[in-house]
C-alpha cells in the first residue's frame, strides 16, 4: 500500500495538488456550522444520512413553532400545551445535537480528508501498475533495486 513518503517528485507534486482541491476545510465547516440547525456542516463533509436528520428535526421544531402560534391565537390549551412540549423537545434536541458537532468536528473533518487522501494515492498507484504494465514504468527513487 502506497503512502505519501513513496511517491516520487512529480507524484508528490500531483498528490498535493488533488488533496489542495479535494480535502474539506476546517473553517468553512466550523462557519456553516453556524447553521448548524440545518446540518449544512454534515453535507458539506458528505455526511448526508445525519444532515437530513438534523434538516428534519429543524423542520419539526419550525412546524410545532408554528403550531404553537395557532394554537396560542385560537386559545385551545390542549393544542397550546402538545405543541408547546413538541416544540421545546425538537428544539433542545437541536441545540445539543450542534453543540455537540462542536466537538466532533474536528475528527468529521480529519476522517473525511483521510478518505479523500487514500482514495489520490490508490489512484496514483493504478496509474503506477499501468505504466508499469505498458513498458514505461516509472523507476521509484525511494527503494533499491535488485542489482545493488
Amino acid at each position: 500500500m502506497l503512502n505519501r513518503y513513496d511517491l516520487t517528485l512529480n507524484e508528490l507534486m500531483i498528490f498535493n495538488s488533488e488533496m489542495k482541491s479535494a480535502e474539506k476545510s476546517a473553517g468553512i465547516a466550523y462557519l456553516m456550522l453556524l447553521g448548524g440547525h440545518l446540518g449544512l456542516h454534515r453535507f458539506y463533509l458528505k455526511r448526508k444520512g445525519s444532515a437530513f436528520g438534523q434538516l428534519a428535526v429543524f423542520a419539526v421544531a419550525i412546524l410545532t413553532y408554528i403550531f404553537f402560534a395557532v394554537a396560542a391565537e385560537l386559545e385551545s390549551d390542549a393544542f397550546l400545551a402538545v405543541s408547546m412540549v413538541l416544540f421545546f423537545l425538537s428544539a433542545l434536541a437541536l441545540f445539543i445535537w450542534v453543540i455537540v458537532d462542536l466537538f466532533l468536528l474536528p475528527g468529521m473533518i480529519q476522517e473525511y480528508n483521510k478518505v479523500v487522501e487514500r482514495n489520490i494515492l490508490d489512484q496514483i498507484e493504478h496509474h503506477r501498475r499501468m505504466e508499469q504494465l505498458s513498458g514505461r514504468g516509472a523507476v521509484n527513487l525511494n527503494k533499491p533495486t535488485s542489482s545493488e
